[in-house]
Protein backbone atom coordinates (compact mmCIF):
# COMPACT_ATOMS: atom_id res chain seq x y z
CA UNK A 1 0.00 0.00 0.00
CA UNK A 2 1.35 3.47 -1.36
CA UNK A 3 1.59 6.58 0.55
CA UNK A 4 -1.41 9.03 -0.50
CA UNK A 5 -1.22 12.04 1.84
CA UNK A 6 1.64 13.26 4.46
CA UNK A 7 1.07 15.87 6.54
CA UNK A 8 4.00 16.67 8.58
CA UNK A 9 4.33 18.78 12.06
CA UNK A 10 0.73 21.04 11.15
CA UNK A 11 0.51 23.86 13.72
CA UNK A 12 -2.64 26.40 13.72
CA UNK A 13 -3.02 29.05 15.98
CA UNK A 14 -6.13 31.11 16.36
CA UNK A 15 -6.54 34.29 18.90
CA UNK A 16 -5.92 33.03 22.43
CA UNK A 17 -5.92 29.44 21.15
CA UNK A 18 -3.22 26.77 19.82
CA UNK A 19 -5.64 24.48 17.66
CA UNK A 20 -2.88 22.39 16.22
CA UNK A 21 0.49 21.48 17.53
CA UNK A 22 2.87 20.01 15.27
CA UNK A 23 0.51 17.39 14.36
CA UNK A 24 1.37 14.66 11.82
CA UNK A 25 -0.60 12.20 9.88
CA UNK A 26 -0.19 9.71 7.29
CA UNK A 27 -2.80 7.85 5.25
CA UNK A 28 -2.13 4.71 2.64
CA UNK A 29 -3.68 4.38 -0.16
CA UNK A 30 -7.04 1.58 0.26
CA UNK A 31 -7.02 2.04 3.58
CA UNK A 32 -9.59 3.45 5.69
CA UNK A 33 -7.99 5.86 8.70
CA UNK A 34 -9.53 6.33 11.71
CA UNK A 35 -8.63 9.99 13.61
CA UNK A 36 -9.98 9.78 16.67
CA UNK A 37 -10.23 12.50 19.96
CA UNK A 38 -12.33 14.45 22.21
CA UNK A 39 -14.40 17.43 21.13
CA UNK A 40 -11.79 20.25 20.98
CA UNK A 41 -8.86 17.80 20.46
CA UNK A 42 -8.06 19.54 16.92
CA UNK A 43 -8.97 16.80 14.65
CA UNK A 44 -11.97 18.70 11.93
CA UNK A 45 -9.39 21.71 12.57
CA UNK A 46 -6.95 19.38 10.97
CA UNK A 47 -8.73 18.67 8.13
CA UNK A 48 -9.90 21.51 7.72
CA UNK A 49 -6.22 22.83 7.06
CA UNK A 50 -6.03 19.99 4.49
CA UNK A 51 -9.64 21.14 2.72
CA UNK A 52 -8.42 24.28 2.16
CA UNK A 53 -10.50 26.15 5.41
CA UNK A 54 -7.59 27.36 7.38
CA UNK A 55 -4.64 27.49 5.84
CA UNK A 56 -1.73 26.15 8.60
CA UNK A 57 0.79 28.62 10.17
CA UNK A 58 3.50 25.77 9.78
CA UNK A 59 4.06 22.17 8.77
CA UNK A 60 3.92 21.03 4.94
CA UNK A 61 1.29 18.53 3.59
CA UNK A 62 2.51 16.01 0.63
CA UNK A 63 -0.58 14.37 -2.16
CA UNK A 64 1.06 11.63 -4.12
CA UNK A 65 4.62 12.71 -3.08
CA UNK A 66 4.33 16.24 -4.49
CA UNK A 67 3.86 19.50 -1.73
CA UNK A 68 0.34 21.12 -2.18
CA UNK A 69 -1.20 24.10 -0.49
CA UNK A 70 -4.69 24.61 -1.16
CA UNK A 71 -5.72 27.89 -0.36
CA UNK A 72 -9.57 27.13 -0.88
CA UNK A 73 -11.97 24.44 -1.17
CA UNK A 74 -12.23 24.62 -4.83
CA UNK A 75 -8.77 24.13 -4.88
CA UNK A 76 -8.48 21.29 -2.70
CA UNK A 77 -11.48 19.56 -4.53
CA UNK A 78 -9.50 20.03 -7.68
CA UNK A 79 -6.28 18.62 -6.12
CA UNK A 80 -8.28 15.13 -5.32
CA UNK A 81 -9.49 15.91 -1.78
CA UNK A 82 -13.44 16.15 -0.89
CA UNK A 83 -14.52 15.95 2.60
CA UNK A 84 -18.21 15.13 4.10
CA UNK A 85 -18.83 17.68 7.35
CA UNK A 86 -20.80 16.61 10.21
CA UNK A 87 -23.25 19.91 10.33
CA UNK A 88 -24.93 19.67 7.26
CA UNK A 89 -24.44 23.10 4.98
CA UNK A 90 -26.56 22.73 2.21
CA UNK A 91 -28.92 25.07 -0.36
CA UNK A 92 -32.59 24.50 1.36
CA UNK A 93 -34.39 26.06 -1.63
CA UNK A 94 -32.50 23.97 -4.56
CA UNK A 95 -32.97 20.15 -5.46
CA UNK A 96 -30.93 17.27 -5.10
CA UNK A 97 -29.15 17.76 -8.41
CA UNK A 98 -28.86 21.51 -7.83
CA UNK A 99 -26.90 20.64 -4.58
CA UNK A 100 -24.62 18.12 -5.89
CA UNK A 101 -23.45 19.73 -8.64
CA UNK A 102 -23.56 23.47 -7.23
CA UNK A 103 -20.55 25.14 -8.28
CA UNK A 104 -20.07 22.80 -11.34
CA UNK A 105 -23.32 22.84 -13.15
CA UNK A 106 -23.15 21.46 -16.60
CA UNK A 107 -23.94 24.20 -19.36
CA UNK A 108 -25.82 23.86 -22.23
CA UNK A 109 -23.04 25.58 -24.46
CA UNK A 110 -19.52 26.23 -22.59
CA UNK A 111 -20.03 29.74 -23.26
CA UNK A 112 -23.41 30.46 -22.50
CA UNK A 113 -25.10 30.70 -19.21
CA UNK A 114 -27.60 27.89 -19.78
CA UNK A 115 -27.81 25.07 -17.61
CA UNK A 116 -28.16 21.43 -19.19
CA UNK A 117 -31.37 20.19 -16.89
CA UNK A 118 -30.63 16.93 -18.91
CA UNK A 119 -27.20 16.45 -17.88
CA UNK A 120 -27.67 17.71 -14.24
CA UNK A 121 -30.35 14.91 -13.90
CA UNK A 122 -28.39 12.17 -15.82
CA UNK A 123 -24.86 12.83 -13.70
CA UNK A 124 -26.80 12.82 -10.66
CA UNK A 125 -28.53 9.82 -11.39
CA UNK A 126 -25.83 7.91 -12.24
CA UNK A 127 -24.09 8.87 -8.94
CA UNK A 128 -27.17 8.09 -6.69
CA UNK A 129 -27.70 4.82 -8.92
CA UNK A 130 -23.80 3.46 -8.23
CA UNK A 131 -24.55 3.99 -4.89
CA UNK A 132 -27.63 2.84 -4.37
CA UNK A 133 -29.66 5.68 -3.36
CA UNK A 134 -33.12 5.60 -4.03
CA UNK A 135 -33.27 9.47 -4.06
CA UNK A 136 -35.38 11.75 -6.67
CA UNK A 137 -32.53 14.00 -7.91
CA UNK A 138 -35.02 16.97 -8.75
CA UNK A 139 -36.46 16.45 -4.99
CA UNK A 140 -36.62 19.94 -3.05
CA UNK A 141 -33.73 18.99 -0.41
CA UNK A 142 -35.96 20.38 2.47
CA UNK A 143 -38.14 17.92 1.76
CA UNK A 144 -35.47 14.84 2.42
CA UNK A 145 -35.17 14.02 6.16
CA UNK A 146 -31.29 14.73 7.91
CA UNK A 147 -30.14 10.84 7.19
CA UNK A 148 -31.04 11.23 3.28
CA UNK A 149 -29.36 14.77 3.33
CA UNK A 150 -26.47 13.19 4.98
CA UNK A 151 -26.39 10.59 2.30
CA UNK A 152 -26.66 13.15 -0.58
CA UNK A 153 -23.09 14.87 1.13
CA UNK A 154 -21.18 11.52 0.45
CA UNK A 155 -22.60 11.25 -2.62
CA UNK A 156 -21.42 14.21 -3.75
CA UNK A 157 -17.82 13.55 -2.51
CA UNK A 158 -17.72 10.40 -4.04
CA UNK A 159 -18.85 12.43 -7.21
CA UNK A 160 -15.69 14.52 -7.34
CA UNK A 161 -13.93 10.78 -7.97
CA UNK A 162 -11.26 12.27 -5.33
CA UNK A 163 -8.46 10.38 -3.73
CA UNK A 164 -8.47 11.60 -0.43
CA UNK A 165 -12.15 11.06 1.51
CA UNK A 166 -12.66 12.86 4.80
CA UNK A 167 -16.12 11.56 6.66
CA UNK A 168 -16.60 13.42 9.84
CA UNK A 169 -19.27 11.55 11.36
CA UNK A 170 -20.79 10.29 9.01
CA UNK A 171 -23.16 8.04 10.54
CA UNK A 172 -24.38 10.79 12.99
CA UNK A 173 -27.49 11.08 11.48
CA UNK A 174 -28.05 7.74 9.95
CA UNK A 175 -30.17 4.73 10.76
CA UNK A 176 -28.57 1.09 11.04
CA UNK A 177 -29.69 0.44 7.26
CA UNK A 178 -28.03 3.61 5.81
CA UNK A 179 -25.06 2.93 8.16
CA UNK A 180 -24.20 -0.62 6.14
CA UNK A 181 -24.79 0.86 3.12
CA UNK A 182 -22.23 4.11 3.92
CA UNK A 183 -20.12 0.81 4.81
CA UNK A 184 -20.44 -0.51 1.33
CA UNK A 185 -19.37 2.42 -0.27
CA UNK A 186 -16.56 2.82 1.53
CA UNK A 187 -15.91 -0.38 0.49
CA UNK A 188 -16.07 0.54 -3.09
CA UNK A 189 -14.12 3.67 -2.56
CA UNK A 190 -11.24 1.60 -0.56
CA UNK A 191 -10.79 -1.08 -3.62
CA UNK A 192 -10.63 2.11 -6.48
CA UNK A 193 -7.14 3.03 -4.37
CA UNK A 194 -8.60 5.68 -2.53
CA UNK A 195 -7.77 6.99 1.17
CA UNK A 196 -10.53 7.28 3.92
CA UNK A 197 -10.07 9.32 6.59
CA UNK A 198 -12.66 8.30 9.18
CA UNK A 199 -13.56 10.62 11.84
CA UNK A 200 -16.23 9.04 14.65
CA UNK A 201 -16.49 8.52 18.29
CA UNK A 202 -18.47 5.57 18.00
CA UNK A 203 -15.99 3.01 18.50
CA UNK A 204 -17.54 -0.35 16.98
CA UNK A 205 -17.58 1.60 13.70
CA UNK A 206 -13.87 2.26 14.24
CA UNK A 207 -12.94 -1.25 15.18
CA UNK A 208 -15.24 -2.58 12.41
CA UNK A 209 -13.74 -0.49 9.35
CA UNK A 210 -10.71 0.98 10.29
CA UNK A 211 -7.05 0.28 9.11
CA UNK A 212 -5.28 2.31 11.32
CA UNK A 213 -6.09 4.76 14.29
CA UNK A 214 -4.81 8.09 15.00
CA UNK A 215 -5.48 9.35 18.30
CA UNK A 216 -5.18 13.50 19.31
CA UNK A 217 -5.69 15.03 22.30
CA UNK A 218 -5.81 18.76 23.26
CA UNK A 219 -4.39 19.78 19.58
CA UNK A 220 -1.73 17.92 19.62
CA UNK A 221 -0.46 14.08 18.17
CA UNK A 222 -0.76 10.90 20.61
CA UNK A 223 -0.17 7.58 18.11
CA UNK A 224 -0.76 5.91 15.51
CA UNK A 225 -1.46 2.31 15.54
CA UNK A 226 -2.94 -0.39 13.34
CA UNK A 227 -6.65 -1.50 14.76
CA UNK A 228 -5.31 -5.38 15.63
CA UNK A 229 -2.51 -3.45 18.05
CA UNK A 230 -4.71 -1.09 20.18
CA UNK A 231 -7.74 -2.48 22.44
CA UNK A 232 -11.06 0.18 22.73
CA UNK A 233 -10.33 0.71 26.13
CA UNK A 234 -6.69 1.97 25.60
CA UNK A 235 -8.20 4.39 23.00
CA UNK A 236 -10.51 6.05 25.28
CA UNK A 237 -7.82 5.85 27.71
CA UNK A 238 -5.34 7.92 25.27
CA UNK A 239 -8.32 10.08 23.94
CA UNK A 240 -9.46 11.52 26.94
CA UNK A 241 -6.25 11.06 29.64
CA UNK A 242 -7.63 8.87 32.31
CA UNK A 243 -9.75 5.32 32.30
CA UNK A 244 -13.44 5.12 32.08
CA UNK A 245 -14.89 2.20 34.21
CA UNK A 246 -18.32 2.42 33.06
CA UNK A 247 -19.84 3.93 30.05
CA UNK A 248 -23.09 5.05 31.61
CA UNK A 249 -23.32 6.96 35.33
CA UNK A 250 -25.03 5.07 38.41
CA UNK A 251 -28.55 5.86 38.04
CA UNK A 252 -30.44 6.90 41.64
CA UNK A 253 -33.30 9.11 40.60
CA UNK A 254 -36.95 8.74 41.61
CA UNK A 255 -39.55 9.11 40.21
CA UNK A 256 -42.86 11.38 41.50
CA UNK A 257 -45.77 12.70 40.82
CA UNK A 258 -46.81 13.16 36.85
CA UNK A 259 -45.44 16.67 35.51
CA UNK A 260 -46.40 16.45 32.28
CA UNK A 261 -48.78 14.66 29.53
CA UNK A 262 -49.96 14.58 25.98
CA UNK A 263 -53.47 13.14 25.07
CA UNK A 264 -53.78 12.07 21.41
CA UNK A 265 -50.82 14.15 19.83
CA UNK A 266 -51.68 14.76 16.51
CA UNK A 267 -50.00 16.06 13.37
CA UNK A 268 -51.11 15.80 9.81
CA UNK A 269 -47.48 17.70 8.65
CA UNK A 270 -45.82 15.34 10.99
CA UNK A 271 -47.31 12.98 10.40
CA UNK A 272 -48.60 11.68 13.70
CA UNK A 273 -51.70 10.38 15.00
CA UNK A 274 -53.12 10.15 18.75
CA UNK A 275 -49.94 10.08 20.46
CA UNK A 276 -50.59 9.68 24.62
CA UNK A 277 -47.58 10.13 26.87
CA UNK A 278 -46.94 10.82 30.15
CA UNK A 279 -43.69 12.10 32.19
CA UNK A 280 -43.14 12.18 35.89
CA UNK A 281 -40.80 14.33 37.69
CA UNK A 282 -36.92 12.83 38.33
CA UNK A 283 -37.86 10.59 34.64
CA UNK A 284 -36.15 10.06 31.81
CA UNK A 285 -38.67 8.75 29.58
CA UNK A 286 -36.73 7.40 26.02
CA UNK A 287 -37.99 7.73 22.56
CA UNK A 288 -36.93 4.68 20.45
CA UNK A 289 -37.81 4.25 16.38
CA UNK A 290 -36.84 4.13 13.34
CA UNK A 291 -35.73 6.79 10.70
CA UNK A 292 -39.33 8.35 9.86
CA UNK A 293 -41.25 7.50 12.93
CA UNK A 294 -41.43 10.25 14.12
CA UNK A 295 -39.25 11.20 16.84
CA UNK A 296 -38.44 14.26 16.28
CA UNK A 297 -41.55 15.60 15.50
CA UNK A 298 -43.10 14.62 18.73
CA UNK A 299 -41.14 16.66 20.24
CA UNK A 300 -41.41 19.67 17.64
CA UNK A 301 -44.98 19.47 17.98
CA UNK A 302 -44.52 20.18 22.00
CA UNK A 303 -42.20 22.72 21.64
CA UNK A 304 -44.63 24.53 19.56
CA UNK A 305 -43.00 24.43 16.12
CA UNK A 306 -45.51 22.58 14.70
CA UNK A 307 -49.16 22.45 14.23
CA UNK A 308 -51.06 19.81 16.27
CA UNK A 309 -54.09 18.80 17.83
CA UNK A 310 -54.35 16.98 21.15
CA UNK A 311 -54.08 18.26 24.71
CA UNK A 312 -50.72 19.19 26.44
CA UNK A 313 -50.80 18.95 30.37
CA UNK A 314 -47.82 21.17 32.59
CA UNK A 315 -48.59 20.33 36.18
CA UNK A 316 -52.23 18.89 35.46
CA UNK A 317 -52.90 22.68 33.65
CA UNK A 318 -53.95 22.40 30.17
CA UNK A 319 -51.52 24.40 28.05
CA UNK A 320 -51.90 25.60 24.31
CA UNK A 321 -48.95 25.34 23.14
CA UNK A 322 -48.82 26.85 19.95
CA UNK A 323 -44.94 28.67 19.58
CA UNK A 324 -41.56 27.84 21.30
CA UNK A 325 -42.32 30.97 23.09
CA UNK A 326 -45.51 29.73 24.85
CA UNK A 327 -43.33 26.14 25.79
CA UNK A 328 -40.77 28.54 27.20
CA UNK A 329 -43.50 29.91 29.34
CA UNK A 330 -44.37 26.88 29.98
CA UNK A 331 -40.73 26.17 31.15
CA UNK A 332 -40.64 23.45 28.46
CA UNK A 333 -36.75 23.69 27.02
CA UNK A 334 -36.24 21.70 23.77
CA UNK A 335 -32.31 21.09 22.46
CA UNK A 336 -32.55 20.74 18.46
CA UNK A 337 -30.99 17.64 16.51
CA UNK A 338 -29.83 20.27 14.44
CA UNK A 339 -27.40 22.29 16.40
CA UNK A 340 -25.56 24.44 13.45
CA UNK A 341 -29.32 25.01 11.48
CA UNK A 342 -31.38 25.45 14.91
CA UNK A 343 -29.29 25.82 17.46
CA UNK A 344 -26.65 28.09 17.57
CA UNK A 345 -26.28 32.05 16.59
CA UNK A 346 -22.66 31.32 14.89
CA UNK A 347 -21.63 34.40 14.90
CA UNK A 348 -22.42 35.61 18.35
CA UNK A 349 -20.11 34.60 21.29
CA UNK A 350 -20.13 31.91 23.90
CA UNK A 351 -21.82 34.10 26.33
CA UNK A 352 -24.23 35.65 24.17
CA UNK A 353 -25.00 32.13 22.84
CA UNK A 354 -25.81 31.31 26.89
CA UNK A 355 -27.95 34.23 27.92
CA UNK A 356 -29.90 34.68 24.54
CA UNK A 357 -32.99 33.00 25.73
CA UNK A 358 -32.92 34.41 29.27
CA UNK A 359 -31.98 38.10 28.92
CA UNK A 360 -35.11 39.32 30.91
CA UNK A 361 -32.64 37.80 33.71
CA UNK A 362 -30.02 39.92 33.55
CA UNK A 363 -31.98 43.78 33.21
CA UNK A 364 -30.77 46.47 35.07
CA UNK A 365 -33.36 49.03 34.46
CA UNK A 366 -33.37 50.05 30.51
CA UNK A 367 -29.78 47.97 30.22
CA UNK A 368 -28.56 44.46 30.25
CA UNK A 369 -25.82 43.32 33.11
CA UNK A 370 -22.63 42.86 31.78
CA UNK A 371 -20.83 41.41 35.03
CA UNK A 372 -24.15 39.11 35.94
CA UNK A 373 -24.11 37.98 31.91
CA UNK A 374 -20.60 36.80 32.20
CA UNK A 375 -21.02 35.33 35.82
CA UNK A 376 -23.66 32.72 34.44
CA UNK A 377 -21.45 32.12 31.36
CA UNK A 378 -18.73 31.30 33.33
CA UNK A 379 -20.83 29.28 35.75
CA UNK A 380 -21.85 27.26 32.73
CA UNK A 381 -18.22 26.95 30.79
CA UNK A 382 -16.87 25.78 34.57
CA UNK A 383 -19.88 23.10 35.16
CA UNK A 384 -20.23 21.63 31.64
CA UNK A 385 -16.28 21.86 30.86
CA UNK A 386 -16.74 24.10 27.74
CA UNK A 387 -13.23 24.41 26.13
CA UNK A 388 -13.62 27.37 24.86
CA UNK A 389 -10.30 30.31 24.87
CA UNK A 390 -13.23 32.23 26.72
CA UNK A 391 -16.57 33.46 26.89
CA UNK A 392 -16.26 36.09 24.41
CA UNK A 393 -14.88 33.45 21.62
CA UNK A 394 -17.30 33.17 18.57
CA UNK A 395 -19.42 29.72 19.21
CA UNK A 396 -18.64 28.61 15.19
CA UNK A 397 -14.94 28.50 16.32
CA UNK A 398 -15.68 25.79 19.22
CA UNK A 399 -15.53 21.82 17.87
CA UNK A 400 -19.52 20.66 17.80
CA UNK A 401 -19.69 18.61 21.28
CA UNK A 402 -18.55 22.08 23.01
CA UNK A 403 -21.51 23.95 20.95
CA UNK A 404 -24.05 21.69 22.37
CA UNK A 405 -22.85 22.31 26.04
CA UNK A 406 -23.16 26.33 25.39
CA UNK A 407 -27.07 24.70 24.17
CA UNK A 408 -27.36 22.92 27.21
CA UNK A 409 -25.87 26.03 29.16
CA UNK A 410 -28.30 27.83 27.56
CA UNK A 411 -31.14 26.08 28.13
CA UNK A 412 -30.45 24.96 31.95
CA UNK A 413 -31.11 29.27 32.55
CA UNK A 414 -34.39 29.09 32.09
CA UNK A 415 -34.97 26.74 34.19
CA UNK A 416 -37.15 24.09 32.95
CA UNK A 417 -39.07 21.23 34.23
CA UNK A 418 -39.52 19.57 30.99
CA UNK A 419 -36.40 18.73 28.91
CA UNK A 420 -36.86 17.44 25.48
CA UNK A 421 -33.52 15.93 24.00
CA UNK A 422 -33.20 15.44 20.49
CA UNK A 423 -30.04 13.07 20.09
CA UNK A 424 -28.20 15.34 22.66
CA UNK A 425 -25.22 13.40 21.86
CA UNK A 426 -24.63 13.41 18.53
CA UNK A 427 -20.78 13.79 17.27
CA UNK A 428 -19.98 13.86 21.21
CA UNK A 429 -16.73 12.21 22.22
CA UNK A 430 -17.11 8.90 24.56
CA UNK A 431 -15.60 11.22 27.85
CA UNK A 432 -18.31 14.40 26.83
CA UNK A 433 -20.86 12.01 26.50
CA UNK A 434 -20.26 10.98 30.12
CA UNK A 435 -20.07 14.04 31.24
CA UNK A 436 -23.62 14.82 29.59
CA UNK A 437 -24.62 11.47 31.09
CA UNK A 438 -24.29 12.67 34.17
CA UNK A 439 -25.98 15.90 33.90
CA UNK A 440 -29.05 14.22 32.33
CA UNK A 441 -29.47 11.86 35.93
CA UNK A 442 -29.01 15.20 37.73
CA UNK A 443 -31.68 17.26 36.10
CA UNK A 444 -33.31 14.31 36.88
CA UNK A 445 -32.45 13.99 40.11
CA UNK A 446 -33.60 17.56 40.93
CA UNK A 447 -37.03 16.33 40.03
CA UNK A 448 -37.24 18.13 36.18
CA UNK A 449 -38.59 15.27 33.72
CA UNK A 450 -36.27 14.56 30.77
CA UNK A 451 -38.16 13.52 27.20
CA UNK A 452 -34.80 11.69 25.71
CA UNK A 453 -34.66 10.77 21.43
CA UNK A 454 -31.82 8.49 20.61
CA UNK A 455 -30.62 6.52 17.57
CA UNK A 456 -28.12 4.78 20.13
CA UNK A 457 -29.95 1.77 21.34
CA UNK A 458 -27.30 1.56 24.59
CA UNK A 459 -27.89 5.16 25.24
CA UNK A 460 -31.69 4.10 25.84
CA UNK A 461 -31.33 1.33 27.48
CA UNK A 462 -28.70 2.77 29.51
CA UNK A 463 -30.03 6.22 30.87
CA UNK A 464 -34.01 5.51 30.34
CA UNK A 465 -36.98 5.06 33.15
CA UNK A 466 -39.29 4.04 30.05
CA UNK A 467 -38.69 4.18 26.62
CA UNK A 468 -41.90 4.86 24.68
CA UNK A 469 -41.25 2.90 20.97
CA UNK A 470 -42.86 5.05 17.70
CA UNK A 471 -43.68 3.61 14.64
CA UNK A 472 -45.13 5.40 11.16
CA UNK A 473 -46.53 8.12 13.12
CA UNK A 474 -48.12 6.17 16.01
CA UNK A 475 -47.08 4.71 19.55
CA UNK A 476 -46.26 1.05 18.96
CA UNK A 477 -46.02 0.33 22.75
CA UNK A 478 -43.87 1.47 26.18
CA UNK A 479 -41.67 -0.48 27.58
CA UNK A 480 -40.38 -0.06 31.27
CA UNK A 481 -36.61 -0.60 32.44
CA UNK A 482 -36.83 -4.10 33.39
CA UNK A 483 -38.97 -4.97 29.98
CA UNK A 484 -36.72 -3.28 27.96
CA UNK A 485 -34.23 -5.24 25.48
CA UNK A 486 -32.91 -4.04 22.19
CA UNK A 487 -34.90 -7.02 20.56
CA UNK A 488 -38.60 -6.13 21.94
CA UNK A 489 -37.64 -2.21 20.93
CA UNK A 490 -36.88 -3.06 17.17
CA UNK A 491 -39.53 -5.43 16.81
CA UNK A 492 -41.79 -2.52 18.14
CA UNK A 493 -40.42 -0.09 15.92
CA UNK A 494 -41.17 -2.25 12.75
CA UNK A 495 -44.58 -2.54 13.74
CA UNK A 496 -44.78 -5.75 15.94
CA UNK A 497 -46.59 -6.90 18.89
CA UNK A 498 -44.52 -7.89 22.25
Amino acid sequence: MSELLRMENITKVFPGVKALDGVSLTVKAGTVHALMGENGAGKSTLMKCLFGIYRPDAGRIRLDGKDVEFRSTKEALDGGVAMVHQELSQAMRLSVMDNMFLGRIPLVWRHLPFVSEMELYKRTREVLDELGMDIDPRAPISSLSVSKRQMIEIAKAVSYRARIIVLDEPTSSLNEAEAEKLFGIIELLRSRGCGIIYISHKMDEIFRIADEITVMRDGRYITTRPKYDITMDEIIRLMVGRTLEERYPEKSNELGEELFSVENLSSESAGLSEISLSLHRGEILGIAGLDGSGRTETLECIFGLRRHGGILRVEGRVRDIRSPRAAIGAHIAFISEERRQNGIFPVLSVQENTVISSLKKFNTGPLLSSSRMRAATMDGIKKLRIKTPSEKARIKNLSGGNQQKVILSRWLLTEPEVLLLDEPTRGIDVGAKYEIYKLIIGLAEEGRGIILVSSEMGELLGLCDRIAVLSDGTLSGILTREEATQEKIMRLASGEKV
